[in-house]
């Protein structure tokens, strides 16, 4: 294939996530792909200056930066398994700390710090539950690390007020499920203070107020069936929900200004997003100005400018900042890409699914009138959603002359508490409904045609796309399967605590008391249904979705005569996602697979 194609060239753009230091927002950490693996950098606005941190076999996947901008933490895991220790290292670079040395390896954690550099906190998953540890630092050191609390369902945190004295907890040890409270620590004594909690509701701390000795915490919670800011004091137990009935949608905490007088809050409304201001002391909202897009990560700059990473359908992600002090916005643009090749942009729709629920979508055709064979897409999570975002695994199908749908299913955030959490307990029933009505609306509307219509998806969405396959099989022509889930039994079996923390806020309860509802879930109980091709691409060393579930699967697959082809690599979940040259590779197999399944279609 030609190694100048525009597909190839969108891969290889120097793609960044971005996170701004709360405390510190000329301090940016920066997640890019520039060497040909992600790596993390530090990015300083003032200077302009991109300097990188880690060089890593397997890359680096995830990190975070300190709110006070001095360190950078991330998983020091071994060939991408997500398995070690978090280390960190100087905003200027340096070597590696280890932050947990007392303690034995563990997976899938985030790690947070306080303000100004003194605690860290991290909450691991064990057999028997999760526990949240802080460790405090001394002389530059980090101390043994001390239990703070200790939940027997998931739970995550510790997030710590500005000086680190308060520190709370993210539990779903009241309710269950994926149902979480705030519960508030006295960090140097432990003491247990207070909780937030919202019956049959989650609640998500989103950031302490940046001013020493302030207990209010900005957090939001879904008791409304949709995401609502409050703030919360964590010391005294006394809560305000801040006064946005005006807003559609959606609407989370992204932190405090300077001054603690005002907060930046994140709609997202349909999976589209936009910024607002709150005046706390008037209850004053005002709209940020800034493109059409999706923002995933923003921050007060000073009291009147906001720091935002924006990216949509056809521009990759930059960091964008916006002085708000005069009538009219001033905007400055870094991290801007050159050299982009010109991309389709994508289309907002919406349709009605089985049972009426209306379901939103993003689609997009190539060049000349169709209908057009169809890549049809389910994002990863399931809680998670699909935005207008730049996507070269989207743009390689339009390039080809594919159209091109993705579908926000059931289960997606930003949809309502009610929307999210009607696949709990009967997990690939809705999402598989709604994705058949997906495709019976992009089939009406004229832009695909009926039997050339192939699923894919990664992670989730590669469990999403062999689900359908198997229980919906005559409706596909194809489906291409990345990270997959074949198997939740022996998934489960195989993974470590976290997932399996996860799988059972999912599933209801654990296979040996969900037999039935594992099993139900499972694509390797449809295998014998199969009507048309799948090709799976999975990760030897990943331990999100083992592979052990996709060996039994293929095994299953192969002795019922089915057409079934895996695709090995040899690290973890991320993969392609964090090797450019493995994703442009297993983009090739995919084209090919594509073009030898079409073939062999069109010339029956």
């Amino acid at each position: 294939m030609d190694a100048d194609a525009p597909w190839k060239k969108r891969f290889r753009l120097p793609r960044v996530s971005i996170q701004i230091a709360s405390g510190n927002p000329e301090h940016v950490l920066v997640n890019s792909n520039r060497t040909g693996v992600y790596e993390l950098y530090a990015y300083d606005l003032s200077s302009d200056s991109l300097k990188q941190l880690t060089n890593r076999d397997s890359g680096t996947a995830y990190g975070t930066i300190s709110p006070d901008g001095r360190h950078i933490y991330y998983m020091d895991d071994k060939a991408g398994n997500e398995t070690g220790h978090i280390v960190r290292v100087p905003f200027e670079g340096g070597t590696p700390q280890d932050m947990t040395p007392d303690l034995p390896d563990y997976t899938l954690v985030s790690p947070t710090a306080d303000g100004i550099g003194s605690r860290m906190g991290v909450t691991i998953p064990r057999p028997e539950g999760f526990d949240s540890y802080v460790v405090t630092m001394k002389d530059g050191r980090p101390g043994k690390a001390s239990i703070i609390n200790r939940s027997r369902r998931m739970a995550d945190g510790p997030v710590f007020s500005h000086d680190g004295r308060l520190s709370v907890v993210s539990s779903a040890e009241r309710f269950g499920g994926l149902d979480f409270t705030a519960i508030s620590f006295d960090t140097g004594s432990g003491e247990r203070l207070n909780e937030l909690a919202d019956e049959s509701s989650r609640v998500d701390p989103a950031a302490f107020s940046p001013v020493s000795g302030d207990a209010r915490l900005l957090a939001e919670s879904n008791r409304t069936g949709i995401m609502r800011p409050l703030i919360w004091d964590a010391r005294t137990g006394s809560r305000t929900d801040l006064r946005t009935e005006s807003i559609e949608g959606d609407l989370v905490g992204m932190g405090w200004s300077p001054d603690a007088r005002r907060v930046l809050l994140c709609q997202t409304d349909r999976a589209t997003t936009r910024l607002w201001t709150y005046d706390i002391g008037s209850s004053a909202l005002a709209r940020v100005p800034h493109p059409e897009g999706t923002v995933v990560a923003a921050r007060f700059r000073t009291n009147d400018s906001v720091l935002m990473s924006w990216q949509d359908s056809t521009h990759p992600t930059q960091l964008l900042s916006l002085d708000l002090s005069g009538p009219s916005p001033e905007s400055k643009a870094y991290l801007v890409q050159s050299d982009v090749p010109k991309s389709r942009p994508w289309k907002r729709a919406t349709y009605r699914s089985s049972d009426g629920q209306e379901i939103q979508c993003w689609y997009a055709t190539p060049e000349g009138k169709g209908p057009f064979p169809t890549i049809f897409e389910t994002h990863g999570g399931p809680t998670s959603v699909m935005p207008n975002v730049f996507s070269p695994r989207s743009q390689i199908w339009l390039d080809h002359g594919f159209a091109f749908i993705s579908v926000n299913y059931r289960g997606s955030t930003t949809f309502g508490k009610e929307f999210e959490k009607k696949i709990n307990c009967d997990i690939g029933h809705w999402e598989v409904e709604d994705m058949v009505a997906g495709r019976d609306w992009i089939v009406r509307s004229g832009i695909a045609k009926p039997d050339e219509i192939f699923l894919t998806g990664w992670s989730y969405g590669g469990y999403l796309t062999l689900q359908a396959m198997g229980v919906r099989p005559e409706l596909w022509a194809g489906g291409m399967g990345g990270v997959v889930v074949a198997d939740w039994v022996s998934e489960y079996d195989d993974e470590p605590d976290a997932m399996r923390g996860y799988d059972v806020a999912l599933h209801g309860g654990p296979p040996k008391e969900k037999m039935q509802e594992y099993e139900k879930a499972s694509p390797i109980t449809y295998v014998e249904r199969l009507a048309a091709p799948v090709l799976i691409i999975q990760g030897k060393n990943d331990v999100r979705d083992p592979p052990r579930q996709v060996e039994l699967y293929e095994a299953k697959a192969r002795a019922l005569g089915k057409d079934v082809t895996v695709e090995w690599f040899d690290t973890g979940h991320a993969g392609s996602g964090i090797n450019v040259e493995l994703a442009v590779r297993h983009h090739e197999v995919m084209l090919r697979w594509m073009q030898k399944v079409l073939g062999e279609k069109r010339n029956r």
